[in-house]
């Protein structure tokens, strides 16, 4: 067995793209993946890979696996000979426990490499125009803790001597719930009540939120403008150049946090445009795609295809991921899309025509409405399918309204079954994260995406999201699966396509003043 190793990889402070080149590729081919509670989703879920995955985040005042549960956890991996990245919030060795952690490693016997991570008590400042240092007001940056900071006992840090330090910034994590006794201390201690202050909420997030003012009144700020962890608080000249450096432009959808439900291989696209109008992406996907073989429907699939040249033959696809997944399969057996002349194409709407217009092929019929019934109705009434042979492509789940209403006209039908699709169970902490920090708009591009958001949660802890989020569909179809489980929708694309639904979306939110 080979022998396992434990890469102890900062995941940077909240946005996903701030993880090392280093800490990315790692996190990429390992086998296990051990993750806090501020890891960014992303970072967890589409992988090449799918890793085994252990949740060990800790959240102020509920249950949580002690420290030393987690290093017998990696500890127990990595005698199994796996490769695992233990992310980790920040940086290892800033306040996350990472020392402890490689102590132990070290300890067992367990090969590990640490691989540094961007800190919030850096990045957050910088997202706002605060730089740590800067020649004219600081030549000096402390790093503290506030946890506990109340408690003489257990609170190390010597905040009578950091009141006293001038010409310096500090920056204190997880002290929001100790802010007034800090404060206190600080001034108790001689820092000048005046002194410039901030405290950075989510930092790094399109949702970041931030406060200034002066030391003694940052509490009082903070607790009206309802700051909540993760937060961190910056205390000293530079949080002055935050207006002239601030850099981080608002956007159409600055502040807005969206759910998208689509599969993770999938999302990506939408997730980007979502971004650079300013949301805050929460990946949650309640579907999951993979390819099905489905030999007897491709054996009769090749049969159709061998008939005469001058046989009607079409081939229906009703979703972007019946035509990826057919032409999967085809291409990677035939290599060569002549092997399709003879065939006619139909697709539901517009969003499987510009995945099928991927391949070099347009569509030779498009209903008026982009519904499954509708294109058999109107293929039916405008199309003349005597002694004709309709392919229908479709996923597992699909349900036979197509291939019933074309039986009835006595038109042949074959179904080809090219994709499973399944609802995954969402990784451990997702939901909890969920429900702290609920999204403005939750995106569904499929029946299917809505029957897995009820295969992960409970029907009254959908409605609970759903009653303070806009509702926004691709298309009917997924409307009507909507509307079918008591789901009010806010909005359906105009188009029925991701872009379409992204741009209203973003429509929406900028006419709410």
């Amino acid at each position: 067995m080979r022998r396992g190793v434990v890469y102890l990889i900062g995941a940077g402070p909240g946005d996903p793209e701030l993880i090392t080149v280093k800490g990315r590729r790692l996190l990429e081919t390992c086998d296990a993946v051990v993750y806090d509670n501020l890891v960014a989703n992303e970072l967890v879920l589409g992988l090449p890979k799918t890793p085994e995955r252990h949740f060990v985040g800790k959240r102020a005042g509920l249950p949580c696996r002690s420290q030393d549960e987690i290093n017998r956890l990696l500890v127990r991996l990595a005698g199994r000979g796996k490769r695992v990245a233990r992310l980790k919030g920040g940086d290892p060795f800033i306040f996350g426990r990472g020392a402890e952690e490689a102590a132990h490693l070290r300890k067992s016997g367990v090969r590990f490499e640490v691989v540094p991570g961007v800190t919030s008590g850096v990045a957050a400042l910088a997202y706002n125009g605060i730089p740590c240092t800067d020649r004219a007001k600081s030549s000096f940056v402390v790093f503290a803790t506030g946890h506990k900071a109340g408690d003489k006992r257990r609170s190390a840090v010597p905040w009578d001597w950091i009141a006293k330090a001038r010409q310096g910034t500090i920056v204190i994590y997880m002290g929001i719930g100790e802010l007034p006794k800090i404060v206190r201390k600080l001034l108790d201690g001689g820092m000048p009540p005046g002194t410039r202050a901030a405290v950075i909420e989510r930092g790094t997030l399109p949702s970041q939120r931030v406060v200034a003012g002066p030391l003694d009144r940052l509490p009082e700020m903070t607790r009206e403008a309802r700051i909540r962890p993760p937060a961190v608080i910056v205390i000293g000249e530079v949080v002055g150049l935050r207006r002239r450096l601030e850099w981080y432009r608002k956007r159409p959808l600055s502040g807005v946090r969206v759910m998208v439900t689509r599969p993770a291989a999938q999302a990506a696209g939408m997730q980007a445009s979502l971004q650079d109008l300013g949301a805050e992406v929460l990946s949650y996907p309640t579907v999951a795609v993979e390819a099905h073989a489905d030999p007897r429907g491709w054996r009769a699939f090749d049969r159709v295809r061998a008939e005469a040249g001058d046989a009607k033959k079409w081939l229906v696809f009703t979703s972007e991921n019946g035509v990826a997944h057919f032409f999967g399969r085809f291409l990677a057996r035939h290599r060569d899309l002549r092997g399709l002349a003879g065939f006619k194409f139909a697709v539901v709407g517009r969003g499987t025509a510009s995945a099928l217009k991927a391949f070099h092929l347009s569509p030779d019929f498009i209903p008026t409405r982009a519904f499954v019934g509708t294109l058999a109705k109107e293929m039916l009434a405008r199309l003349d399918l005597s002694a004709a042979t309709v392919v229908r492509v479709r996923g597992s789940l699909a349900d036979s309204t197509l291939e019933d209403r074309f039986r009835k006209a006595g038109v042949s039908v074959l179904p080809l079954t090219v994709y499973r699709t399944r609802h995954p169970v969402w990784p451990e902490g997702f939901k909890a994260k969920l429900f702290d920090h609920p999204p403005h708009a939750i995106i569904f591009t499929s029946g299917s995406a809505v029957a897995g958001l009820f295969a992960n949660l409970a029907p009254a802890e959908v409605r609970r999201l759903a009653s303070k989020a806009l509702i926004a569909s691709i298309g009917p179809m997924t409307t009507a699966a909507l509307r079918s489980k008591g789901i009010k929708v806010s909005l359906e694309a105009a188009t029925h396509t991701a872009p379409a639904l992204v741009k209203a979306i973003a429509a929406r939110f900028t006419a709410i003043p």
